[in-house]
């Protein structure tokens, strides 16, 4: 398995580093980063946060004195900062009041490239007994962000910098997801402590295992914006991507109609449906539809209940009672009444068998008496 998340994570790399739109995107962008903090009533995290914006323009000028003079021009006043978080790679606006004495944010600053957040391994397993599991290192909630000793960069950098440290301490900056907190662990690389790897643990690195957004803000519903983005008043104006050029012809993007045709549009079930046509009797000279024409299906309206509904099947199924199967002849007389007494048939059976009766004692009586002869 971590063979695998390896490969996945060297490929997904390689297309990081191969892609010259998003390398020249992300280098290219830069921002005062926040090493310390001294006032706590502002809400600005270190490392994590980075100034991109200061009232409503767009930080471009590396020298710290300019925004400095920006901040001390806000004195008994507001100054909006655009902050962008690692976290997420979100943007938010705070807007922190300069006081008139000490015209001052009690913060340090640092021009950094906002890519230095890239450089983030997640813990995604740790083995017993391991130095990494001795540090108290946690599977999946934390994430190895950087160290004291010194910069680490590209996805072989800690295993260079762990490669240094072998046998000694090394200290490193640990973020965790769950409890949204950052600390300093300690831990001895090793490659006698019994399993494999100097830290016995697992790390992914690469875009599938950036900083996520903190568990304590709200999900994103649907339909709303999933990366935001800053705007400035010194920036260039760029069109959408989703609106169309203006130089497209007008053919393929026509103007909307100031009178729309209502039978585009869907009725939806809310809406009153117009009432159904009363039901036609099959006497009517159109009752039956011309023949070689197809039946047309009764939709039921919209709008209509259980009740409407049984209703009309109902009064269907009587029209189809009282209709006559031949259509448009008239209906059959009833057969003319019998005034003369049925004729008396005789019974020829009888007489036949009074006929058999008779014949056959004459049929004894003819045979002649044997004639007795004297001796």
């Amino acid at each position: 398995m971590s063979t695998m998340f390896g490969a996945l994570n060297r490929f997904i790399s390689r297309l990081d580093s191969e892609s010259p739109s998003q390398t020249s995107g992300d280098r290219s962008t830069y921002g005062f980063q926040i090493l310390r903090n001294k006032n706590h009533e502002i809400p600005i995290e270190p490392w994590y946060d980075f100034i991109v914006g200061i009232n409503g323009r767009q930080v471009d000028n590396p020298d710290p004195n300019l925004f400095a003079t920006e901040v001390r021009n806000c004195a008994g006043s507001n100054v909006s900062l655009i902050l962008w978080n690692a976290k997420g790679a979100r943007t938010r606006t705070i807007a922190l009041p300069i006081p008139t004495p000490s015209p001052t944010l009690g913060i340090t600053l640092q021009w950094t490239p906002l890519s230095v957040t890239e450089d983030v391994w997640h813990v995604l397993d740790v083995i017993t007994n391991s130095p990494a599991d001795n540090a108290g290192l946690l599977p999946y909630g934390d994430y190895i962000v950087g160290t004291p000793e010194g910069n680490v960069h590209g996805e072989s950098g800690l295993g260079e910098l762990v490669e240094d440290y072998l046998g000694r301490n090394l200290r490193l900056f640990v973020y965790n997801h769950e409890y949204a907190v950052t600390r300093l662990v300690t831990l001895t690389p090793s490659r006698s402590w019994g399993g494999s790897g100097a830290l016995g643990c697992v790390l992914g690195f690469g875009a599938l295992h950036r900083l996520p957004v903190p568990m304590t803000e709200p999900i994103a519903g649907p339909g709303e914006t999933l990366f935001e983005t800053a705007r400035f008043s010194n920036e260039e104006h760029r069109p959408l991507s989703a609106q169309p050029p203006q130089s497209q012809s007008p053919s393929l993007y026509p103007p909307p109609s100031s009178t729309p045709d209502a039978s585009n549009f869907l009725v939806p079930a809310s809406m009153a449906a117009p009432p159904p046509p009363p039901p036609q009797s099959a006497t009517s000279p159109s009752a039956g539809p011309p023949k070689g024409a197809k039946k047309q299906r009764n939709v039921a309206a919209p709008n209509m209940t259980f009740d409407d509904y049984f209703r009309e099947g109902e009064q269907k199924s009587k029209e189809e009672d009282y209709t006559t199967s031949n259509k448009g002849t008239a209906p059959l007389p009833p057969p003319p009444k019998s005034t003369k007494a049925p004729a008396q048939v005789e019974n020829t059976e009888p007489a036949a068998d009074t006929q058999l009766e008779a014949e056959k004692p004459k049929t004894l009586e003819a045979e002649p008496k044997p004639e007795s002869q004297d001796g």
